[in-house]
């Protein structure tokens, strides 16, 4: 008898089990794929200069500037000149004379070595004076 009743539960729960398997099998192949690469486009060094510019120009408070200055930044490329003025003329309009010198501090670190920070510097000389920014260094000279 008790041969008899473990082969009729066995037969009972194959049903159940084998279905749900098969279930779970066709929901996994169901998973649609989707191509991330298609949706963005490469943009130009121009192109991402002119956007900036444009951002900086336009820019009205302290939090646009700094969301503007840390999406500039994490791009794998170093600022154009005309994007590091219209950032440095946006934080003293704004009247924010701290982040002002972190802009150079931030082209300081994103160049590949001193003598780029140098040509940034001399490029930028005149609006430096115009606005009364100076660098970390200039603040700090023992920095």
């Amino acid at each position: 008898m008790n041969g008899c009743l473990l082969a009729s539960a066995l037969r009972a729960s194959r049903t159940p089990i084998a279905s749900t398997a098969w279930r779970a099998r066709t929901s996994a192949v169901v998973i649609p794929r989707r191509g991330m690469s298609e949706a963005h486009h490469q943009e130009t060094f121009e192109s991402f200069t002119q956007r900036y510019v444009a951002f900086f120009k336009s820019c009205e408070d302290l939090f646009e500037l700094q969301r503007g200055l840390n999406n500039c930044f994490a791009h794998d490329l170093v600022p154009a000149p005309e994007v590091v003025e219209a950032a440095v003329r946006a934080a003293r309009r704004v009247d924010d004379y701290s982040t002002a010198v972190r802009i150079f501090e931030g082209i300081k670190e994103k160049v590949e070595n001193k003598k780029q920070y140098e040509a940034y510097l001399a490029e930028l000389k005149g609006v430096k004076d115009e606005l009364g920014v100076n660098t970390k260094e200039e603040l700090y000279p023992r920095y």
